[in-house]
Order: C-alpha cells, then sequence, then structure tokens
C-alpha cells in the first residue's frame, strides 16, 4: 500500500504543477500579440496539456485507486472526509477537462477571454489543493 500511496502523491504533485502552470500560459497568451510568440504558446501549451497534465492526472487516478483497494467497502463509507475529497477531486477533473476546451480555443485563434479571466481561473486549484490537504490530514469528519 505504501508504494501505491507514494506513487499517488509523486503524481498528484505533477498534475498540480500543470494545473497551475497551463492556466498562466493562458493568461500570458491572452495578452500575446504577435505570431510568433502565439504560436509558441500553442506548443508550449499542447505539450503541457497532453505530455505532462493528463498522463499524471491518469496515474493519480490509478494509484489512488490501487491505494483505495486496500480498505473495505465498509471501512471506506466509513470516511466521510474521503467522501469529500473525492467531490473535490471529481470537480478538479471537470476544470482540468475545461482547460482542455480552452486550450482546443487558443490552438485555433478562438479565445475571447481577456488576461484577466484567466488570472483568476488560474486561482481555482489552489483552492482544491487547500481543501484536499486539510481533508487527508486533518480528516475532519
Amino acid at each position: 500500500m505504501l508504494w501505491a500511496k507514494a506513487f499517488h502523491i509523486i503524481f498528484v504533485v505533477t498534475w498540480f504543477a500543470a494545473l497551475f502552470y497551463l492556466p498562466r500560459l493562458f493568461v500570458y497568451h491572452a495578452e500575446c500579440n504577435d505570431q510568433a510568440g502565439n504560436e509558441r504558446f500553442k506548443v508550449m501549451e499542447r505539450k503541457l496539456y497532453r505530455g505532462i497534465m493528463t498522463p499524471s492526472a491518469i496515474l493519480t487516478f490509478i494509484f489512488g485507486a490501487w491505494t483505495l483497494s486496500y480498505y473495505s467497502l465498509e471501512q471506506i463509507s466509513a470516511m466521510h472526509w474521503l467522501h469529500a475529497k473525492l467531490l473535490l477531486v471529481a470537480i478538479l477533473y471537470g476544470y482540468h477537462g475545461y482547460c482542455g476546451k480552452l486550450l482546443k480555443q487558443f490552438s485555433k485563434d478562438e479565445n475571447t477571454r481577456s488576461h484577466v479571466f484567466y488570472r483568476w481561473f488560474n486561482e481555482f486549484p489552489v483552492f482544491i489543493l487547500i481543501a484536499v490537504v486539510i481533508l487527508v490530514i486533518v480528516k475532519p469528519f
């Protein structure tokens, strides 16, 4: 179980690094006014999303499920903090998917949002991370 948990944490860290960085790239991309910069951001965003963010999300899920497999359904049903954590993680996967949608808009030069939107959008995973860490460590319920 410790190996599964260790790899789960490793891939959570890499996934969050990408979740923090991709929207930051969107901020800069939305501010970009030259074609060369625009193309450079498209490549960076695509490589980050496909090469790091999505594989990390998949491996986070796999190792998280593996870690959960060591518990009985009775144990899992009693861990109410885990239910809240899994709900937040599901929301985070939705955020990940929405990042993919925004990536496609940028790749087609169809972005209509300003850098200000992306500055706010960039903060969302921070709140999820704080809540998840508190739930996992403190186990308030």
